[in-house]
């Protein structure tokens, strides 16, 4: 399984972004210096990466930020805002990406549904990703372009790079936004054999045929969004409504455990709420 569901990523970021939207003409009231973001957000989607089945899984969304200079969270990672003017933003990152049982295949987070596709397989345990990112807002924060950049360790030693290009707009009086982003992930070989690869030893427990895994593109995908926020500038919340589709890349794709258990196309849906405090 991926760190999470990559829709998931837009959808769980959602709270942060419709509280701070203002009608034209009119601010929002002043922020405290910190602020933590408490949500909730049901999905359905594919058990893991690349599977055939689907469970619904319940995602809890815990977030801190230091104004806009450092955020933490469990979709976005660990990061600091070391370059942030001129709409660009750069700086060190570290995300967790959550292992994979072979049992089920789903996450700590599945409330129902699974997958007997990993059966001999093997768990992949929580990796470690360190690295860092660039990102560019044109067209007055509107349209953001993203890339990122990490290096694994613990459950996966790969290269992991993730890329994105999003449109954000709303209604003049704030009372809904909506996004919509394109997306694609590469990595090496080290990463695709951990999660698509099959060695010897898997292809005796499964009986699939032994694959070895290249580096290339892993995904690519797009996901939208419609986001309410829930009083005057979201003080009592925001609910977010979204959906995903992602194709598997031929760095994934190649690999027996797809061909023969699995499949390209992978579609989610989710909806979310959050609410967010001052400190």
């Amino acid at each position: 399984m991926r760190r999470l569901p990559i829709a998931l990523l837009a959808l769980l970021s959602a709270p942060a972004v419709a509280q701070t939207a203002a009608p034209a003409g009119m601010r929002p009231p002043p922020q405290s210096a910190w602020t933590l973001t408490l949500g909730i957000a049901p999905v359905v989607a594919p058990v893991w990466q690349g599977s055939r089945d689907h469970g619904l899984s319940i995602f809890p969304d815990l977030r801190v930020n230091y104004k806009d200079t450092l955020f933490l969270s469990v979709p976005d990672g660990l990061g600091w805002n070391a370059v942030n003017q001129d709409g660009w933003k750069l700086g060190p990152l570290a995300k967790l990406r959550f292992g994979r049982r072979e049992n089920t295949g789903g996450s700590p987070f599945l409330i129902t549904g699974g997958s007997t596709a990993l059966r001999g397989m093997g768990n992949v345990g929580i990796a470690g990703e360190f690295g860092g990112f660039a990102q560019k807002s044109l067209v007055q924060g509107k349209l953001r372009l993203r890339a990122e950049l990490r290096q694994g360790t613990g459950g996966h030693d790969g290269v992991v790079a993730d890329t994105s290009i999003g449109w954000n707009d709303r209604k003049r009086d704030g009372s809904l936004l909506w996004g919509i982003t394109a997306r694609a992930t590469w990595a090496d070989s080290d990463y695709t054999n951990v999660y698509f690869g099959v060695n010897p030893a898997q292809a005796r427990g499964t009986g699939l045929l032994v694959s070895r895994t290249g580096s290339g593109l892993v995904s690519a995908g797009v996901s939208a969004n419609l986001i309410k926020p829930l009083g005057r500038f979201g003080k009592n919340g925001v609910i977010t409504l979204f959906t995903s589709y992602d194709r598997l890349g031929d760095a994934a794709a190649d690999s027996s455990l797809i061909r023969q258990r699995g499949q390209r196309d992978q579609f989610a849906v989710g909806l979310g709420y959050g609410f967010r405090f001052g400190l």
